[in-house]
């Protein structure tokens, strides 16, 4: 099996370059030291870092899963702005002796979520590293319309959600025991389904503060009422608990909502919008709430403190 240090960099270089299709608003794309491309309104740009073993597994994950996974949790940022993807950039570390064929697999699922997401590959860059690490920024346009930031949260509004909630984390779940079903739940923890259109559906329908959920319902939600100076209060009785992740908790000895409050890697959005001015597709999970009579934010759950985790911490 051959290779990258078989082929070498400017081979590897050649394989994430060929054919890739550029939009128009694109004028230099790869094979010069930076590309060049137009932008309508502000520019909105995010990054993140994947690593081998602390994201994914290549075990658990193939190639293109990795590829779709990079490319849809950095586009979620831009959703959750309420911007429009352009374009991005990728750069790729991994051993000499990874495999050709796995950054073929790569490349093709990079390629096939950029598609889906609406966003245009223009460059990137290579080199060798212990352990596969993959960095993407994108950078999208504000098209006219106001960022929609995580501080606009008003007393009064309802909070609504679109997208899965807790399908990865069951995932996960099931993928540390060492199986590999329910399937779609697998799936979901290999690569996220995010939302995709519906964070400028969003800021259209006036959606005031929105963030996507990477780290957990309550932990991603605590952000919000933080910036914002409110309570959120979570209605569980308008959540989801899709029968798949019914089956891993039975499975696991764990409760189903806790996938929902608190699994993160799905990246759907959550938003606060006014009442009666939530988008078809979006649905009404919760309140925004004042503060506190001490004055400090929270999010409760059923109108209770929650007392389960608030979130995935890296460094925890």
């Amino acid at each position: 099996m051959q290779t990258i240090a078989e082929l070498g960099e400017f081979g590897l270089i050649e394989v994430f370059t060929r054919d890739l299709g550029l939009d128009a608003a694109v004028s230099v794309g790869p094979g010069d030291d930076a590309a060049v491309f137009l932008v309508n309104g502000s520019a909105v740009c995010s990054t993140d870092l994947l690593v081998e073993g602390v994201h994914f597994r290549t075990d658990w994950s193939g190639g293109a899963d990795v590829g779709r996974k990079c490319v849809a949790v950095n586009v979620a940022d831009l959703e959750a702005m309420g911007a429009t993807p352009v374009s991005l950039v990728v750069a790729l570390g991994a051993p000499a002796s990874t495999p050709l064929t796995w950054v073929r697999q790569f490349m093709t699922g990079m390629r096939e979520e950029a598609q889906t997401a609406g966003v245009t590959i223009v460059g990137g860059d290579t080199t060798a590293a212990e352990r596969i690490t993959v960095c993407v920024t994108v950078v999208g346009q504000t098209e006219g319309r106001a960022p929609v930031l995580r501080s606009g949260a008003r007393p009064g509004q309802v909070v609504a959600m679109v997208g899965r909630l807790g399908w990865a984390a069951a995932g996960l779940a099931v993928l540390k025991r060492g199986f590999r079903s329910p399937r779609a739940v697998v799936e979901a923890q290999r690569t996220p389904q995010v939302p995709y259109r519906q964070g400028r559906r969003a800021a259209e329908a006036g959606a005031t503060a929105m963030c996507d959920v990477s780290d957990g319902l309550v932990g991603d939600l605590t952000h919000l009422a933080n910036a914002s100076g409110v309570v959120i209060d979570v209605d569980t009785s308008r959540l989801v608990v899709a029968e798949p992740l019914t089956v891993v908790a039975q499975a696991t000895g764990s409760d189903p909502l806790s996938f929902v409050l608190t699994g993160g890697e799905d990246h759907a959005l959550v938003a606060c919008f006014e009442p009666g001015f939530v988008p078809d597709d979006w649905h009404v999970i919760g309140r925004v709430l004042p503060a506190q009579d001490d004055g400090r934010p929270a999010v409760l759950v059923d109108g209770e403190q929650f007392s389960g985790p608030g979130g995935y911490d890296h460094f925890a």
